[in-house]
């Protein structure tokens, strides 16, 4: 039998606030329950619930981890009683998480396991499933962009923009996309984009153009508030409007004849509340449907920095501040 160390480095929230909240604990290791696997961490992407979490307003699931982290990269150090034969000790892999990726050692469901991709690294595998998943269970799952669609994503140099942009494009859809500054834009563009315009402009006008005299056929938005009508207003007929945050808040007002006249679908999600069959489910069709493109080159991962673990909180001050693109992830020593 393996022998593991009692304690585990860890990052606790003292107490809700800013960055410097974040501290390094020792915590005991985790024992993998019926049907989960222990991860060794390499690597643990750093996303904006995180944030949220930290801040007091995003608690975790019931039965998750307290400890931050909604995904990892690492090695399966011990498999949990009544676990398939798929993993074995040693194998690389990337997971999604209800919680804990911001420790040495995390417990997770089996079936939120993957294979790292080939051509990946095993740090960079730490920043692909949250965005990989979040992109496919709210575009190619329900079916909601398709080949020669023409596609907006807000937000176009985050973790999920950068995701977004190479999948639509593999894809076959008209990538367009916002970003912060005309650098951030120009990166966008080398992804596969092929109409980027700064957030700080007016947007709405330049995609009309752009779109002109179809509409787009689908957005995905990360901001709502204020965005919301002018998004109603670019869709083409039968277009969809998929919400996955609200940065500019949750209210918004809509005139329901607009939607009803251009037979409109307005939607959204969240990931880290579904239960454990459905997250697998969802793994395993990346894994078949997407895990391709990573290995051909048309996908890659986009990490900006990588922050010890003991660093988490320079970490996210670097997310708060905007200045990053892609992805930031923690590595354990």
């Amino acid at each position: 039998m393996t022998a593991f160390p009692a304690s585990m480095r860890a990052i606790d929230v003292t107490v809700p606030g800013g960055p410097e909240v974040l501290r390094i604990v020792s915590k005991p290791v985790p024992k993998p329950g019926t049907g989960e696997v222990l991860v060794r961490t390499v690597a643990a992407g750093v996303n904006r619930a995180d944030l949220l979490q930290r801040q007091g307003h995003y608690p975790p699931p019931p039965g998750a981890s307290p400890i931050l982290g909604m995904e990892v990269s690492g090695h399966i150090a011990e498999l949990g009683p009544g676990t398939t034969s798929r993993w074995r000790v040693g194998d690389a892999v990337c997971a999604l998480l209800g919680g804990g990726g911001y420790a040495e050692y995390c417990a997770v469901p089996e079936g939120q396991c993957m294979a790292v991709p080939d051509g990946v690294s095993i740090r960079d595998a730490g920043a692909i499933p949250e965005a990989v998943i979040t992109v496919w269970a709210n575009l190619f799952e329900p079916r909601r962009l398709f080949p020669g669609n023409l596609f907006l994503v807000q937000g176009g140099s985050s973790g999920i923009g950068t995701t977004a942009i190479q999948m639509a494009r593999a894809f076959g859809a008209r990538v367009s996309t916002t970003a912060g500054s005309d650098e951030k834009c120009s990166f966008c563009l080398g992804l596969g984009a092929e109409f980027a315009v700064n957030y700080h402009t007016d947007w709405a006008v330049e995609f009309a153009a752009w779109a002109q005299p179809h509409g787009i056929d689908a957005i995905l938005d990360m901001i709502g508030g204020d965005y919301f009508p002018k998004h109603l207003a670019l869709l083409a007929t039968g277009g969809r409007l998929v919400h996955i945050a609200t940065s500019h808040g949750s209210q918004v007002t809509a005139d329901l004849r607009s939607i009803m006249m251009k037979r409109l679908l307005v939607t959204g999600s969240t990931l880290r509340s579904r239960s454990v069959e459905e997250k697998s489910a969802l793994a395993r069709a990346v894994e078949q449907e997407v895990w391709p493109l990573f290995a051909n080159g048309q996908i890659r991962a986009i990490v900006d920095s990588a922050f010890p673990l003991e660093q988490a909180s320079e970490a996210h001050r670097l997310m708060e501040s905007g200045r990053h693109t892609g992805k930031i992830v923690l590595v354990m020593r």
